[in-house]
This record gives C-alpha cells, structure tokens and sequence, in this order.
C-alpha cells in the first residue's frame, strides 16, 4: 500500500480511490491494522463477485477471448508495466478476504454497512466525479459505472438519473446478497 497509493495518486490521481475495489483495498488495509472484523467483512460482501469477474475477464483476455473487457488496461503496452502489475491486487485481495473471514469471522452487519458506503459512493461519483469522455486517459472518469458501461460515452438507454437509482437496487440484489449469505452460511457471528 505504501508503493501502491502514491503510485496511483500520481497516474491515475486521487479520484481513482472512489472505485469499489480501491475503497476495498484501503478498508481492508484499516480491517487489518484495526483487527476489524466488520471492516473486513464488508470489503468481502461487496467485491468477492465483481473480483471473481475480474480474475475470470483477466484470464480469458490473456487466452485472447475477453468476456467483459473491464481488464483490457491489464494488457495495454501504452501503460506502464509496474503500473499494470499493481493492478494485480484485483486477483489477491478476494483470496486475502476470504482468509481473513475465515480466521476471524464473518460479521452479518456486512451487507448493510456494505451497501450504505456502495450508495454513497456512487452518488458522490455521479454528481462530482468526470463523466466518460471521448479520450479518457489515465484519467478517473464514469468511476463505478454511474453513466453506463463505457468510459467514453454516457449510457442512452434511460435518464441518467433512473441510470443510477437502477444501480442502487440492482448491485446489492446482484453483487452483495449472494455472497453475503454465502459467507454468513460459512463463518457467520454475531
């Protein structure tokens, strides 16, 4: 994380810590340092699914057949290696979780503290954070995908705002509840 966080700062610039899998790995990192349970088992409900996701897109745009192509950066000669290879933590940070659930439990106040942080989070990245543009960059832009799928233009299927109230219900039905209940059936607590 020390190597990390600088590093990000600088490429991708402070804004890029609003994504779901950033905010996860810094509350992780506090879960571990205050040997927080609740932290820790928030991080797992709310990116085990998308993580799994990402590692199975990975391995299959590096066998040449990309599922979704949320990790085609991963294979962008145009950004630096360095860069890309601390990406990885997207592939070691579920595995991390899960250990950590296991030794110390899973706390069922997850799923609810989970979504509230998701929520506001998304908000804040609708209402304050960049849009898609047409050439991106390096820059943070549409960060969670509150304007549609791409980063370079703005979903048209419906009103934006109906966009981001739709993410609201859909990402903890979808996302949070399965793996909620999954790690509360495995090592729930009180």
């Amino acid at each position: 994380m020390a190597v990390l966080i600088p590093v990000y700062a600088y490429y991708y610039g402070p804004a890029n810590f609003l994504y779901f899998c950033d905010v996860a790995l810094l509350l992780t990192l506090a879960g571990i340092w205050l040997d927080n349970r609740l932290l820790v088992s928030m991080c797992a409900v709310g990116i085990l699914a998308p993580q799994i996701l990402w590692l199975v897109d990975f391995f299959a745009q590096f066998a040449g057949m990309p599922i979704t192509g949320v990790t085609g950066y991963m294979f962008d000669s145009t950004k630096p290696l360095f860069l890309r290879g601390l990406s990885l933590f997207h592939g070691w940070l579920p595995l991390l979780l899960l250990y950590l659930v296991w030794r110390n439990g899973y706390d069922r106040r997850a799923l609810k503290a989970w979504t509230v942080l998701a929520w506001l989070v998304i908000l804040v990245c609708y209402f304050f954070m960049p849009g898609p543009r047409p050439d991106p960059g390096n820059a943070a832009v549409n960060i969670n995908y509150v304007h549609g799928f791409s980063d370079t233009a703005a979903q048209t299927w419906m009103h934006p705002l109906l966009w981001v109230a739709m993410m609201m219900v859909v990402l903890p039905v979808v996302l949070f509840i399965p793996p909620h209940f999954a790690l509360l059936r495995w090592k729930g607590k009180a």
